[in-house]
């Protein structure tokens, strides 16, 4: 179980970065439209918003399922507070 939960953290992590990059791109496409101006950067900034960023948030779901997945195989309590020294 270990090997498998190590190979679903690996996916997770690269999964996780690529969607982060391919989120942080939605920015150079806005600053590009808002230079172009018009039509066509009404049509570029629409593009992004309705097919490109539904696909980046449906990737990044998918990747934190698989976090989810890994973490439960390894039975880690990422989110749980451990117990606190007593002085």
């Amino acid at each position: 179980m270990k090997k498998v939960a190590n190979i679903l953290l690996t996916i997770f992590g690269i999964g996780i970065l690529l969607c982060l990059l391919a989120g942080a791109l939605a920015l150079p496409g806005y600053l590009v439209a808002m230079c172009i101006g018009g039509e066509t950067a009404s049509r570029l900034a629409e593009w992004i918003l309705k097919q490109y960023m539904p696909w980046v948030i449906r990737a990044a779901s998918v990747f934190a399922g698989i976090g989810l997945i890994a973490m439960y195989l390894n039975r880690q309590k990422a989110l749980t507070g451990g117990a606190k020294d007593k002085k």
